[in-house]
């Protein structure tokens, strides 16, 4: 799992190569004149003691401070460039992140909470930024301090600067220890971010609900308990954090009480000189800042490792729906509009192993340019054969076609570009009532924008808001009515002028008139589109060419309605009803 980690690490930085070996050079030739510097100074010292000169004195004072001088500025390049290292990799997270959650099908986002993915692509990727820039900072910088002073120490005196690096090993014991802790407790607290990001995405989303149900000291008190778990994850981790930080802060000042200890008895036995006991002063110091750094190091890597996991978890997930090997071209210039059905059968995944078919060995056929609608009780199949068209559930091969074409092995792009559908929930984005409209086509030109305001019954209403079709609707498009909501969307995939329309129960909320009224518009005109109309509404259904009644997930009854009003059965049932109900208002 550890080398896994150090390979995806190893990916994200291939691409910042350049920058990634600019900072760590520069961080070589930050320890290497510091490791000269200490050297330049026992010179000093040990000549300052034989013969004090001035001058002399004053040139090691100016190769002191240009070399100091040099230092700073090979710190911060290697500080600007490994950090920036880290930026370009959360970039470029972010935006494989983005783009993967682009190919996934809907079904995973019903699997995963939002707010846990917005957590992983926000949170989890600093974490692997923080990794990136400072922990590799702080890793190299380690090494190469040791590796470059540990070897003059041991020149200088190589029993004083064993006995000073004693407790050295302690320390790494003590890191050893802590890190599968450190690992554990990072990953509660993600996990405890991730639930409180579910509950504020919910809240936020349904705050009308929760002030319909007067349900705000329930959320309140759901939050609180939350936040009480995040709270409690951050202080075990605090202190796990603190007690590390400290021991390791009190070994490495161990080390120079050694020193100090030791030094200057060996001063004193002419076993060193006041230079080289400086000198040996210099590098001790030089290596508890880093060995003491090594808490946070260690921190900001255990969290790495957490979020790598995290992010990869997501990044790993294969779409299900994909192209299939040599998937056929279909433009849509090309497309007539003739959909068949064979045998069609789709059964959704169940925990429990098995489950009623949401569509049961379904067969039909609808003619370019015809106008079919779906109706049916609730739990039928119809939204499920909805979905089943443009391929937003994975079907079987050889059961649904387009012009002939099984729509397996057409090109996901080509297949869904020759569909324009309206699914149940009318989402709008947050934006303006024209840039809705022209989602599909972002370029449509203003005449097409309004051509599809008219034929979806909403120009007039848009032309009464004080800015119209400038007006912004808010999140989901909460400013506007349901209604206004769901012939916004129409107008959304009319502009799309696709060869095939589906309307999934998408003019609920519009009055049987309006939604009359649509329904001739789409049949009217010599541009006529293939329109599948899902709807509990009859009287608007009637207008279709034909009626296809589910019931179980299966066609029972097909025809026109006066045909079907004459047969006993589902669909004259439904009728019975529906006209009742409205003799009741």
């Amino acid at each position: 799992m550890a080398q896994s980690r150090l390979q995806k690490l190893g990916q994200y930085l291939r691409p910042h190569w350049r920058g990634a070996s600019l900072g760590v050079g520069s961080l070589f030739i930050v320890n290497l004149l510091g490791t000269y510097i200490p050297l330049l100074i026992r010179d000093a010292i040990d000549k300052v003691q034989v013969a004090f000169n001035l001058n002399q004195v004053m040139q090691y004072v100016v190769l002191a401070f240009v070399l100091a001088s040099l230092m700073w500025v090979a710190r911060m390049v290697s500080r600007v460039s490994l950090f920036g290292v880290g930026r370009q990799v959360e970039f470029d997270l972010k935006q494989k992140l983005f783009a993967h959650f682009l190919t996934l099908e809907p079904s995973y986002f019903a699997a995963n909470t939002v707010g846990d993915l917005i957590n992983r692509a926000t949170s989890d990727v600093d974490n692997i930024r923080r990794l990136l820039g400072f922990a590799v900072l702080s890793l190299a910088n380690l090494v190469f301090a040791y590796a470059l002073t540990l070897p003059v120490m041991l020149a200088i005196d190589w029993k004083l600067s064993l006995l000073a690096l004693a407790v050295y090993p302690v320390m790494f014991v003590v890191v050893m220890i802590s890190g599968d802790r450190l690992r554990n407790q990072q990953q509660i607290v993600q996990e405890e971010l991730s639930n409180i990001s579910e509950l504020i995405q919910e809240d936020m989303s349904g705050i009308g609900l929760v002030k319909i149900y007067a349900q705000e000291e329930n959320e309140r008190q759901a939050f609180e308990g939350l936040n009480q778990d995040l709270l409690e994850a951050n202080l075990t981790l605090a202190k796990t954090r603190t007690l590390l930080f400290s021991a390791l802060r009190g070994l490495a000042s161990v080390s120079l009480l050694v020193v100090l200890w030791f030094g200057v008895g060996a001063i004193s036995n002419g076993s060193i000189s006041v230079g080289d006991f400086v000198a040996l002063l210099l590098f001790v110091e030089r290596l508890v800042f880093p060995t003491a750094l090594l808490g946070f190091t260690i921190t900001a890597y255990q969290r790495g490792e957490v979020s790598i996991d995290r992010i990869e978890s997501i990044l790993t997930v294969e779409p299900k729906i994909q192209d299939a090997l040599g998937a056929l071209t279909l433009e849509r210039s090309q497309v007539k509009g003739e959909l068949i059905a064979r045998h069609l059968t789709f059964t959704y995944p169940s925990l429990g192993g098995s489950s009623r078919a949401a569509l049961d060995n379904v067969s039909f056929r609808m003619s370019p340019q015809e106008t079919v609608a779906i109706v049916g009780p609730i739990g039928s199949g119809k939204s499920t054969l909805a979905n089943a068209l443009p391929r937003l559930l994975e079907i079987a091969p050889n059961q649904l076609f387009l012009d002939g074409y099984d729509i397996t092995k057409l090109r996901i792009h080509d297949l869904r570009g020759a569909i324009a559908y309206v699914p149940q929930d009318s989402f709008l984005f947050s934006t303006t009532i024209r840039n809705n409209i022209r989602y599909g086509v972002p370029h449509a030109e203003e005449a097409a924008v309004l051509a599809a305001a008219k034929q979806a019954q909403i120009h007039d209403e848009v032309l009464n808001f004080p800015q119209q079709y400038d007006t912004v609707v808010g999140e989901r498009g909460i400013t506007l009515s349901g209604g206004q909501r769901q012939r916004t969307a129409l107008a959304r995939a009319l502009v799309v002028d696709a060869p095939i329309l589906i309307l999934d129960d998408s003019l609920s909320s519009v009055d049987n008139q309006t939604a009359t009224q649509i329904l001739q518009n789409l049949a009217e005109g010599s541009d006529r589109k293939t329109v599948i109309f899902i709807s509990h509404q009859l009287s608007a259904a009637a207008m279709a060419d034909r009626i296809f009644v589910m019931d179980q997930g299966k066609i029972v009854q097909s025809g026109n309605h006066e045909t079907l009003i004459a047969q006993k059965g589902l669909y004259q049932s439904l009728w019975e009803e529906q006209k009742f109900e409205e003799a009741l208002k």
